[in-house]
């Protein structure tokens, strides 16, 4: 993973947060944390993303997980409608 500070990482991770609350409107609302957490997994996905190095499989494992915690975050945002 690339070695980003504390800050920055927080950074990004609260600018994404931001635009997904401000897209998010009135479902926003209702169900805001579901919206963060997807938000918060997307970031992840990103940094996950741009790593150059596979960590002996892990970064790969990691990915998956992250793109099945999100399914199951829309999963759980659409029953919650």
């Amino acid at each position: 993973m690339m070695n980003l500070g504390k800050t920055r990482l927080a950074a990004i991770v609260g600018a994404t947060l931001m635009a997904g609350g401000l897209m998010g409107g009135v479902a926003m609302a209702y169900q805001s944390h579901m919206f963060a957490a997807r938000n918060a997994l997307y970031a992840a996905r990103s940094q996950l993303q741009v790593s150059r190095m596979n960590k002996g499989g892990h970064r790969v494992a990691a990915l998956q997980a992250v793109n099945a915690a999100i399914r199951q975050v829309d999963l759980g945002i659409r029953v919650g409608r």
